[in-house]
């Protein structure tokens, strides 16, 4: 087991598993227990069980706060593929914050993922359920803030209903590239490099 000094790790988690390590009773889900073999480590931003993607799972308190609390503004970058097949143009709202019922969202950065990158996405287990007849396309998002479903929702309100999501990166905002899922087979974990966990405490002080 790792030792105290180095106690955060990163996680791709799949489809249909809760951002918690206790299973919620009468729920069809899985949870993190069944993935991370690690006591005392919790998630540091949430995941819908139905999204998929990059969590940073730590011991910190400050680290947690400190990545979740929106007023630090961590870009977050999702790709989310959506039913329809939206132009750069219908993604404008997003860029200027669109109105959802819990307040209008912060501006976002939105651009259609290149199909070159869309095509490596290896597909979900299980599959998603989509019309054949219906287009889909995948969307590049960053957001600074995680309200409940909030992908989904800004997706939804330009009117390309989110069939999949995927968060891929995590921004430090320390001039650094941000952490991602490079190299991460979906439920694969790996503990951060010592060069990573510098970072991070450097964030949580």
């Amino acid at each position: 087991m790792k030792s105290k000094a180095q106690p955060s790790l990163l996680l791709h988690k799949p489809y249909g598993v809760l951002s918690q390590f206790t299973p919620e009773v009468g729920s069809r889900w899985d949870c993190l227990a069944s993935l991370v073999p690690i006591k005392g480590v919790y998630a540091a931003g949430r995941l819908d069980a139905d999204s998929e993607g990059l969590l940073l799972l730590t011991s910190d308190g400050a680290l947690q706060h400190q990545l979740t609390n929106p007023r630090f503004g961590h870009w977050r970058q999702y790709r989310a593929q959506v039913e329809g097949a939206p132009t750069e143009a219908d993604l404008e709202p997003l860029r200027r914050g669109i109105q959802l019922k819990d307040g209008p969202s912060r501006p976002a950065r939105a651009q259609l993922l290149d199909p070159s990158v869309a095509a490596g996405i290896a597909e979900r287990n299980p599959p998603i359920r989509h019309r054949l007849s219906v287009p889909t396309r995948w969307l590049e998002l960053e957001l600074t803030e995680g309200r409940n479903r909030q992908v989904r929702r800004m997706t939804a309100a330009i009117g390309f209903p989110t069939l999949r999501l995927i968060r891929w990166s995590l921004d430090l905002m320390d001039g650094q590239p941000p952490l991602n899922l490079d190299g991460m087979e979906p439920g694969q974990w790996r503990w951060v490099s010592a060069a990573e966990e510098k970072r991070l405490k450097q964030l949580g002080r």
